[in-house]
């Protein structure tokens, strides 16, 4: 499943394919692929805590298995017996209303999503925009789907406090828009309780932070995934209570996202026909999935790429790519941080080390596994340079869109992993970092000039830090859930090492 933002798929691009065959569709002597069928992942269907094999039920009481099920679901390579396809108006109408007409076809997230191997990484590349779109990669996706509400409650606060100091003092109340150090410009509530928002910047009148898309779209990791599966693949995604929060209502997802009607637009799913429909669990286990998702790794720091970091200050470029980033409630079960080891890393000189971030209840009289909630502890996000506002960034970043206009303000591109997604920016022009940072202007034409009037050698170490920020391929990297074994026969096509999550399943022979 392509993210239908972060998306997707070249209409003339590459041939797409599935990372992942399903084994008991195609067997096969060297035992890989999915080892559940689709039914079988389905399972239960939505259920609750007390419906073994329900999403509700796994997401719950075994949610390690449910981060895989979701990522051999992300990697499932699907077929047209299983509603795949027709694709948005199947390619024709006006694309001027409807820019999912030109997002393509594929048959499996990885197709776009899949760079390094097995990863939920970059790779695809769409023509909703008449210049193109490159699919960015999901690495940490949950962890900006939480920064991202979390700065939009806090927008709100400021207003709500500016309303109610307005209605005591019968005088305009003028509050600055801050959130995690960052400025959203400032607000105005008049006497009359009309609210000014022309010196709000970069964000909408309506305070949210809209962290997907490069122009900043969706709210949602969930709206992302169906709009997606809808999209790119052709399935209408079952999805009740999102499709009433659409109209009005509220909900909170399994992965404890909350989405509400009444104070946010929300993209509902597509009307559901008989054919094509895909269950409410599939979304269900990719929104767990991509909630927990790991982050970037910092791969060899040098001397000359920690000279290269502090030039990134000193020339002004973290005034927007902010370095560092606090969750005050963090909502994943587990946290996996990677870095450059050689003497413990393998087949890429990586080591990723998980820790548990999840809290087991009492058993219950159910019988069944205890369940496993996220510990909702603060957590601070490394490394990833962005500040989840939008900039007008000069004609360079300019993006032409199909009924004629021209749309001059995106995201700040969060820079972790970007060592490992060249070619660069929202369209994939810039062939390497120096091009991309002198492409920039408008806002940052200061620091795009600082950097230009570098010498030499100061410009490659700022690069050399850039370079540390990378992704990694979860599969073949060692980790203390599978480290790996360097003297097994058949090193390195096996024991490599792995972040393995089947160890912490409640019952690790029951394999995804």
């Amino acid at each position: 499943m392509a993210l239908r933002s972060l998306c997707a798929v070249a209409l003339f691009s590459i041939p797409l394919f599935g990372q992942l065959i399903d084994q008991t569709m195609a067997p096969n002597p060297a035992g890989e692929g999915i080892k559940k069928s689709l039914n079988e992942q389905i399972g239960a269907g939505r259920g609750d805590w007390s419906t073994p094999n329900s999403s509700s039920f796994i997401i719950a009481r075994d949610p390690f298995r449910a981060i895989r099920r979701g990522r051999q679901l992300f990697q499932r390579k699907f077929q047209r017996r299983d509603g795949s396809g027709p694709y948005t108006r199947d390619g024709s109408g006006d694309i001027a209303a409807d820019n999912g007409i030109g997002a393509g076809s594929t048959d499996s997230c990885s197709s776009c999503h899949g760079r390094p191997r097995g990863s939920a990484g970059f790779g695809g590349d769409v023509a909703t925009r008449p210049d193109s779109r490159d699919a960015p990669h999901l690495f940490g996706l949950g962890l900006k789907e939480m920064l991202a509400d979390e700065i939009t409650a806090e927008l709100r606060d400021w207003l709500r406090l500016a309303t109610i100091e307005a209605t005591l003092t019968k005088a305009a109340v003028v509050k600055p828009l801050t959130s995690k150090g960052i400025s959203y410009g400032r607000i105005t509530v008049r006497p009359d309780l009309v609210v000014d928002t022309s010196e709000v910047i970069g964000v909408d009148a309506d305070l949210r932070v809209r962290p997907f898309f490069h122009h900043g779209g969706t709210i949602s990791i969930r709206e992302f995934v169906i709009g997606a599966m809808n999209a790119e693949m052709g399935f209408q995604c079952v999805d009740p209570e999102l499709t009433a929060a659409a109209k009005g209502g509220r909900m909170v997802t399994l992965s404890g996202m909350t989405l509400d009607g009444k104070l946010d637009k929300l993209e509902s799913p597509p009307v559901t026909e008989a054919r094509n429909q895909m269950a409410t669990p599939i979304v269900d286990y990719l929104e767990f999935y991509l909630l927990n998702y790991f982050k970037p790794a910092v791969y060899k720091e040098t001397a000359e790429s920690k000279l290269g970091r502090t030039t990134m200050d000193r020339i002004g470029c973290t005034s927007c790519h902010v370095a560092d980033l606090q969750i005050d409630r963090d909502r994943r079960v587990a946290d996996v941080e990677t870095a450059y080891d050689t003497e413990r890393g393998n087949m890429n000189n990586l080591f990723s080390t998980a820790a548990l971030r999840l809290i087991t209840s009492p058993l219950d009289s159910s019988g069944f596994a205890a369940v496993k909630g996220p510990s909702l502890q603060p957590f601070l996000v490394k490394n990833i340079f962005t500040d989840f506002r939008r900039h007008d960034v000069g004609p360079g970043f300019y993006e032409r869109n199909y009924d004629g206009t021209t749309r001059k303000e995106m995201m700040t591109t969060a820079l972790w992993g970007v060592g490992s997604t060249g070619p660069y920016g929202h369209d994939g022009r810039s062939i390497n970092l120096h091009e991309v940072i002198l492409r920039h202007g408008g806002e940052a034409q200061g620091s795009r000039d600082a950097y230009a009037g570098l010498a030499t050698a100061e410009q490659r170490n700022l690069q050399d830090f850039l370079q540390t920020l990378i992704l990694f391929p979860p599969d073949d990297t060692a980790s203390n859930l599978d480290p790996g074994d360097r003297k097994a026969a058949d090193y390195p096509q096996v024991k490599h090492g792995s972040i393995r999550l089947t160890t912490l399943f409640n019952v690790p022979a029951d394999i995804e």
